[in-house]
């Protein structure tokens, strides 16, 4: 199972009640690799084992349900939410479902899968999204189809992907939620594991997006002892800084009238990008292999006259350079985050669209100020994010910045880490960031050999973007190899796939490879043979940027 056709099932890196839709619908269940049914004795000797777990006793927990379910899954439906569609072509497997109480005011729901055939001894948790109160079930059953034991939280609320009012008043909940959640899901699920199949789990992987990156690097910064190998895609590890410069695109372009940017003029932004930079890195190919080269001004664009459809007013123009610039500090200056790369324009509507991006305005109307009328408006980056900061000190320890990753390294630890160029929710240069920090605390070489990073020229947030873009890679596989047979990864062979949903149903084809290289090595095109092809291209050093 590709990493694409995992991540389009996945509701942790999606932000939106449309994209979730879009990831659910573009996924088929059908045809995943299950294991072969048991034989009738062993069957048995699973359901029995499995009911079993209904009466067993775990500290701070209750087991709320033990069976066997085969072949298909319905999905608890989520608190204000439509009913999930139900999971198919799933290999039989042990659904134990627990609520976690660490604190009196904790009320943390797992739900841990377990193959009755075929368990590959191992174990992997699954990452969640934004401010998401719900068990990640579509990004479990890519998993459980390739013979893991896998679990996922609810992260100790029920809401979704914008609601941050479970925190209101509830300071342990805002701390499950940061950190302490996962922590105990992985810690009773490995329990609830061994007890199972009667052994531990021989090794354990971390896999998330987004907040699920975040996630996976909270774990590799405070319990090292919990995971083997952890994937973090595009995490929102800089969690107060990043919703932060997110409400302040929305305090940009709806400051007034005549500073929002129509829709339709996202695209005549990126067709200008492309236009100018397409072939910097060697191949015309619609992508960006690093967009920081680009040196891309908006202010070309300006209408010399009128508003027209082809040309940008002057306060669009300043919108504009405000998503591409980095947040500062009005007082000293400060760079506080980046901003967006050239390259992302397609996707801007969800930050500097009709409406502001509700999970970063609801960081300050239910975390920081208990205000439910607080005006994303009259944000003050100063005094906001120094109150937001506060908060986060206070209760929640959301923010996953800690570059000491020394034990989790010392005890052979693997961290392997993802992001689009062309990402239109979390700034690619922020994970970048990061990564160069661990870089000049343990230097390059002791970095690599347990920290690697791959950028992926056009992806959008954690799976798709641009046109041909090579976003369908087994990052599973990848991680896999490193942990288990010291098989570092240095280049990743990616692809573009085309899926045709009319006929044959469920068909596709690849129309791309093309090798991610482990940062900071870029593709390069060999001048000859076809772009299309992975063979084509080499990782180089890149030029200096900025």
């Amino acid at each position: 199972m590709n990493d694409k056709s995992q991540l389009r099932a996945n509701a942790f890196f999606s932000w939106t009640p449309i994209s979730i839709a879009a990831a659910v619908l573009g996924t088929s269940l059908v045809g995943f690799a299950a294991s072969a049914g048991p034989a009738p004795s062993q069957s048995s000797a699973s359901n029995a084992a499995c009911e079993k777990l209904a009466n067993w006793s775990l500290p701070d927990a209750k087991i709320t349900t033990a069976e066997i379910v085969s072949e298909s899954f319905s999905p608890p439906t989520p608190v204000g939410s439509r009913p999930r569609a139900p999971l198919h072509g799933l290999p039989e497997f042990c659904r134990v479902a627990a609520t976690l109480a660490p604190t009196a005011d904790s009320d943390i729901k797992i739900e841990v899968w377990m193959p009755t055939a075929g368990w590959n001894h191992k174990f992997m948790g699954i990452g969640n999204g934004v401010w998401l109160g719900s068990i990640s079930y579509d990004a479990m059953a890519p998993i459980l189809a390739r013979g893991y034991a896998v679990a996922s939280t609810d992260t100790g609320h029920q809401g979704g992907f914008s609601d941050a009012n479970f925190a209101v008043g509830h300071p342990e909940k805002l701390n499950d939620f940061g950190y302490r959640a996962v922590h105990e899901l992985t810690v009773k699920a490995k329990r609830i594991v061994a007890a199972f199949y009667k052994e531990n789990a021989h090794l354990s992987y971390w896999k998330g997006c987004s907040s699920g990156g975040r996630q996976g690097l909270k774990e590799a910064q405070a319990y090292p002892e919990d995971y083997n190998g952890i994937i973090a895609g595009a995490p929102a590890h800089d969690w107060v800084n990043l919703l932060t410069w997110e409400v302040s695109i929305a305090q940009a372009v709806h400051k007034d009238p005549e500073s929002a940017i129509p829709p339709d003029k996202f695209k005549l932004l990126h067709d200008a990008v492309l236009n100018q930079c397409d072939a910097i890195d060697g191949a015309k190919d619609g992508l960006l292999e690093d967009p920081r080269h680009c040196k891309f001004d908006p202010s070309v664009l300006q209408c010399s006259s009128g508003d027209a459809p082809t040309c940008l007013m002057v306060k669009q123009v300043e919108s504009v350079k405000k998503i591409y610039a980095p947040l500062k500090s009005p007082k000293s200056g400060e760079i506080l985050f980046p901003g967006l790369e050239p390259g992302s324009e397609l996707r801007w509507d969800q930050l500097a669209g009709s409406r502001p991006f509700e999970g970063a305005v609801n960081l300050y109307r239910s975390v920081v100020y208990a205000a439910p009328a607080w005006d994303f408006l009259t944000l003050d980056i100063d005094r906001d994010l120094a109150q937001a900061k506060a908060a986060n000190d206070k209760a929640g320890h959301i923010i996953a910045m800690n570059t000491d990753l020394s034990a989790f390294k010392k005890r052979g630890g693997k961290l392997l880490q993802y992001a689009g160029w062309s990402d239109q929710l979390i700034p690619p240069e922020s994970g970048v960031s990061y990564y160069e920090k661990v870089v000049d605390r343990f230097g390059a070489k002791k970095t690599e050999d347990f920290y690697r990073m791959f950028m992926v020229p056009g992806m959008a947030h954690c799976a798709g973007g641009d046109s041909g873009v090579t976003d369908d890679f087994d990052s599973v596989t990848v991680l896999e190899e490193w942990v288990e047979k010291h098989s570092a990864p240095s280049r990743i062979i990616a692809s573009h796939i085309e899926r045709n949903s009319d006929n044959p149903p469920g068909s596709s084809r690849t129309t791309r490879t093309r090798p991610l290289c482990a940062y900071p090595k870029i593709a390069r095109w060999k001048e000859t043979g076809s772009i299309d092809e992975a063979q084509n291209f080499e990782c180089v050093a890149p030029a200096k940027v900025r």
